[in-house]
């Protein structure tokens, strides 16, 4: 841990993504505002640098999407701040989704349960657009890097509407254009 963080801290950190475990739907990156309104707003932990790096090293490497969440705990508080950022978000919704799961299966065919899967569809289109538009805004406020970004995230996002790219070589071309300075 580092100097200054106490276990209470790392107590209220992993209470925090216990609570968010609970909103993530659609994944933990539909979180990504309110861990970035926590760590880096309220508590001050992580610069919006970091917390932006940490995204993009996990999103960067291979294995699933909630990879971020113990890099932005490490960056926190070390090994121990991984481990309670990852348990924290994976605990509740895990253990929900189970026991929601097991209970939707054997009443998949009602109205209710199709009305809700319907309609959190739009819920978690809406949750990923606030997370894309949290991480572009270190970005957006350099006017150095607005035209770059801006063009990196239309280039990205024509291309994820008309092609069948695979995100992971958009991912790549973005890295390439930021190794290179264009963004």
């Amino acid at each position: 841990m580092s100097a200054g963080f106490a276990g209470a801290d790392l107590a209220h950190l992993f209470g925090h993504f216990m609570m968010l475990s609970l909103l993530s739907i659609g994944g933990a990156m539909s979180t990504a505002p309110e861990m970035h309104r926590y760590l880096v707003g309220d508590r001050g932990w992580l610069s919006d640098a970091a917390f932006t790096s940490a995204i993009a090293l996990a999103q960067a490497s291979p294995g699933p999407n909630v990879l971020f969440v113990p890099v932005l705990g490490f960056q926190v508080a070390g090994l121990p701040g991984a481990a309670a950022a990852l348990v924290g978000i994976l605990l509740p919704s895990t253990l929900m989704s189970l026991a929601v799961s097991r209970w939707s299966a054997r009443r998949r065919d009602t109205l209710a349960v199709r009305a809700f899967t319907t309609g959190l569809a739009p819920v978690t289109v809406g949750l990923m657009f606030v997370a894309s538009w949290v991480l572009v805004q270190p970005f957006v406020r350099d006017g150095s890097h607005i035209l770059g970004a801006s063009g990196l995230i239309a280039m990205t996002v024509l291309l994820m509407l008309t092609t069948g790219a695979a995100p992971i070589w958009l991912i790549c071309a973005g890295a390439l254009a930021g190794a290179i300075g264009w963004v």
